[in-house]
């Protein structure tokens, strides 16, 4: 496979005589291992799935068979999530839906265990069924917990009044009457007469009553209460300690996952007034209503509220389990954002760190995660990726993978988790099983023979992007501070808030200035974490005032700081804002005195000019190119710069970058190539999605050839013919098999099969097979956070390319070209394509899905998605195609 800068290329040529544009002429050790590593990355770096066990209704013999189909397609390894039943048991088909953590639930994940330490595949697991966690063995006093509001109107001259029995699970904290407490007695409230009518509210303790998403058979129950120390006790001796049976004790999983906190409305828990006492220093109980009403004291009190929360989190729910995974000789890989509310630096305490999240010009909880990764030390981030991979599941192509995880590489992720791999029993009609959305990535996929070459190339940039260090010269302060102060009851949750406080125009102005960012908050900076050479202050009210020093001592010692519109003026919980906030404008004061380029306020729309002004950034474009991302990081002799089109257009442009004045090497990720490049600026031209990786440095040299134009050299687009379902047919003209009608309902591989005579003018020349362009759509589908391939592609949507009768490449992105120098002979060749749709031509055949009695069975625990989107695309070649030489 070929990814070529343009048509003026030498890479084709390279890839034609691999030893003589592969070697560098004075490679060093580093740098040598790097290229091995880049040929043949390491299986550590391979993505993982997140295996879905429906029921679960699992069996060891195709459990074997689908850990072998993950291993051949390249994955590296699987996470097992039981979740919700896809049918009822049915001893006529072989389905048994084994209940959650029974012994043969635990004897099935023992035996997907010991299959996986045999392939050498990871496994992880996680630690609960569905998510949030919670289960049948979570008692309403464990209950995910809130604090709500409860009214009772007392008429003129009624004088008292009681509030309704609290509910199980609840608790009467307290009444309020215009905002101040009053005595609650025995549930009633005493008032003197009045002569107009009063509401008196009353604050109770309750339970959000969520019940866990998606459960498993035998998994269903209450969410349990992240903040409650004996809660999360409670669920690591029931599921944690249990699952933890199906392994030897000196062979565990290699980690034990948890999804990301979605306890909705979670806002409260039982000793939460005695915690916020010791913490705060005062009683909460006293100012509660502030966190319902908006008044003079209502931002400080929220403050205090949402940051006592969010330490719980940490001490309650994160750093526990940390400690029982490391007890149990395994890591701890969390999603550490949510409800109720982690912070950035949250993720510190645990051991894996995983984001989710495709928008790389926008905040996601994927930079947040890679960020904490960069800040703590942690050199492998993951991200759920391909949550939402175009809709309705198994409509997913290798293109939209693509597109989704380089996305997510922009943002600094070295470690892809998919989402997911259905587990499908024997005997289901194909393509069998599927998640209710998502992209479905298992061998019942009829393009999944593509698997391999797909994989190959995520688990390359993976792997480069685990080397060196990150080289991002500005942070992003995360105005935590604000979300607290702001927070309520029925919304808790800090990365959420994120999105409106550190907007998408912002983060799009530092990119497109060309430097690489991360998000960093107060308690990393109050840590000394802050190593970037400059920091943005977003416009914001509150900050942290110890953070504030940290910010000016740092500035002292050769820092630059850019507040944008202006300054922080405000901090500090009830007890303490008079002073903090006096601490906060003194800091202020410093900071300005100092002054200069060191410390400066400038409009947000100006953030990419003060930049500029500071610093030279990375990346120089001629043009610019908002669709252009570009990842950089240091390596032992040089730069690393990982580059992404991420539009449906083709990007011409010239660029400089760091480091380029001793020249380097292109290396090509899809085919494992790579070709000298002298010193900078370059002509950077990026095919539609194209990735390429620049090495920058004097180690990482290679042999720089001449350019020469390449032409046609045949036209191989007419006189095919086409073999689909052991049916053979004559194509006049090369062309998709959906062209006609009785073969719309067809989803699978067809052969695409002509002979050739290869001119005698081509001896000695590289010979590139070209399979079409690749043509933006009228209308672009998908959303940044969902994306999907917005072009009319060549190939729809893989193709393995067999040159006498020898297979030479699988082509499943642009551009649809591959080298095939080496397989061809003088005079006959036989060439032979093999084409692979997606499941949604057959599917589009058949009826929806009929789940009245899984409904009437076990409750409605999700409802497919989509389905109005079950179309017949496209499938086969469309042309034309030559084969090009120089």
């Amino acid at each position: 496979m070929l990814s070529m800068p343009r048509l003026t290329t030498t890479l084709a040529l390279c890839l034609a005589a691999l030893t003589r544009c592969a070697t560098p002429a004075a490679a060093d050790t580093a740098a040598d291992r790097l290229w091995a590593t880049f040929q043949n990355p390491p299986a550590q770096t391979r993505p993982m799935v997140r295996w879905w066990w429906f029921g679960p209704a699992v069996q060891d013999g195709e459990i074997d068979r689908e850990i072998s189909a993950m291993q051949e397609g390249g994955f590296g390894g699987f996470e097992v999530q039981p979740t919700y039943p896809l049918s009822p048991d049915d001893p006529s088909r072989g389905i048994a839906n084994i209940p959650y953590l029974s012994d043969p639930f635990i004897a099935r994940l023992a035996h997907a265990g010991e299959t996986a330490r045999q392939k050498g595949m990871r496994i992880d697991v996680t630690i609960g069924s569905g998510w949030p966690f919670g289960g049948p063995y979570v008692p309403v006093t464990q209950a995910a917990s809130m604090v709500r509001m409860a009214q009772l109107t007392l008429s003129a001259r009624q004088t008292s009044a009681c509030a309704p029995a609290p509910g199980a699970g609840e608790q009467l904290l307290a009444a309020y009457l215009d905002g101040q407490r009053i005595a609650l007695t025995d549930g009633c409230v005493h008032l003197p007469s009045a002569t107009t009518p009063r509401r008196i509210d009353i604050a109770i303790a309750s339970r959000t009553g969520q019940q866990v998403k998606r459960a498993a058979v035998g998994a269903e129950g209450f969410v349990i209460d992240h903040v409650d120390a004996a809660a999360v006790r409670h669920h690591l001796q029931v599921v944690g300690d249990r699952l933890l049976q199906a392994f030897p004790k000196d062979q565990p999983p290699y980690a034990m996952f948890s999804d990301s906190l979605e306890a909705y409305g979670s806002s409260w828990t039982g000793d939460l007034p005695q915690e916020f006492r010791r913490r705060r220093g005062y009683d909460l109980l006293d100012h509660l209503s502030a966190l319902f009403q908006t008044g003079a004291d209502s931002e400080a009190v929220r403050y205090d509220w949402a940051r006592t929360l969010s330490e719980l989190v940490d001490e309650r729910y994160l750093a526990p389990i940390t400690g029982w995974a490391q007890a149990h000789q395994t890591r701890f890989r969390a999603q550490v954002y949510g409800f109720p509310p982690p912070t950035l630096s949250s993720n510190a305490l645990v051991t894996l760190p995983e984001g989710e999240g495709a928008d790389w010009r926008s905040f996601t909880s994927t930079r947040w995660a890679s960020s904490a990764a960069h800040l703590y030390g942690r050199p492998v981030v993951s991200s759920e990726v391909w949550t939402w991979l175009h809709s309705p599941t198994w409509a997913a192509t290798p293109l939209d993978m693509k597109i989704e995880a380089d996305r997510h590489f922009l943002q600094g992720i070295n470690q892809l988790v998919g989402h997911g791999w259905p587990y499908t029993p024997p005997g289901v009609a194909e393509p069998g099983w599927g998640f209710y959305a998502a992209s479905a990535l298992n061998d019942h996929n009829p393009w999944y023979p593509a698997m391999p070459a797909v994989t190959r190339y995520l688990a390359r940039i993976s792997a480069l992007l685990r080397e060196g260090t990150p080289d991002n010269t500005v942070a992003i302060y995360l105005p935590t501070e604000d979300v607290f102060a702001n927070m309520a009851p029925d919304y808790a949750s800090a990365d959420k808030a994120m999105k409106s406080r550190v907007s998408s125009a912002m983060i799009g102005s530092v990119l497109d200035a060309g430097y690489g960012f991360d998000f960093i908050d107060a308690t990393a900076i109050r840590k000394g974490r802050l190593s970037a050479g400059m920091l943005i202050l977003p416009p914001m009210k509150r900050i942290d005032p110890d953070a504030f020093q940290a910010i000016l001592n740092w500035v002292k010692g050769g820092g630059k700081v850019i507040a944008l519109d202006h300054l922080p003026d405000a901090a500090g919980g009830l007890l303490d804002q008079a002073s903090a906030t006096q601490r906060v404008h003194a800091i202020g004061q410093d900071l300005m005195r100092v002054g200069g380029k060191a410390a400066q306020i400038v409009p947000t729309a100006q953030v990419d000019a003060a930049l500029r002004a500071v610093a030279p950034p990375s990346v120089t474009l001629a043009s610019p190119q908002p669709a252009l991302g570009v990842l950089s990081r240091r390596i032992e002799g040089g730069h690393l710069y990982f580059i992404a089109n991420t539009g449906p257009r083709s990007i011409d442009t010239t660029a400089r970058f760091a480091g380029d004045a001793a020249g380097g090497s292109w290396w090509d990720p899809m085919s494992g190539s790579r070709k000298g490049v002298p010193a900078g600026p370059f002509a950077l031209h990026l095919e539609p999605y194209e990735t390429r990786v620049l090495m920058l440095g004097e180690a990482y040299a290679a042999p720089v050839g001449p350019e020469k134009a390449l032409h046609v050299l045949v036209d191989l687009s007419t006189d095919w013919s086409l073999n689909l379902s052991g049916h053979e047919e004559r194509l006049p003209k090369i062309g998709p098999w959906t062209d006609r009608t009785d073969n719309k309902g067809f989803s699978g591989a067809a052969h695409y099969r002509r002979s050739f005579t290869l001119p005698d003018a081509a001896a000695g020349h590289a010979i590139v097979l070209d399979l079409g362009p690749s043509l933006p759509l009228a209308k672009e589908e998908g959303t940044p956070a969902r994306p999907q391939a917005n072009i009319a592609a060549p190939v729809r949507e893989a193709a393995i390319v067999s040159i006498n009768g020898k297979a030479v490449g699988t082509l499943w992105a642009p551009p649809y070209r591959l080298d095939i120098t080496q397989a061809l002979r003088s005079g006959h060749n036989d060439i032979d394509i093999m084409v692979m749709n997606g499941a949604l031509n057959a599917l589009a055949t058949r009826p929806p899905a009929d789940r009245r009695v899984l409904t009437l069975r076990y409750g409605e625990r999700f409802q497919d998605q989509d389905q109005d989107r079950i179309i017949a695309q496209p499938s086969g070649l469309t042309g034309p195609i030559t084969l090009l030489t120089d």
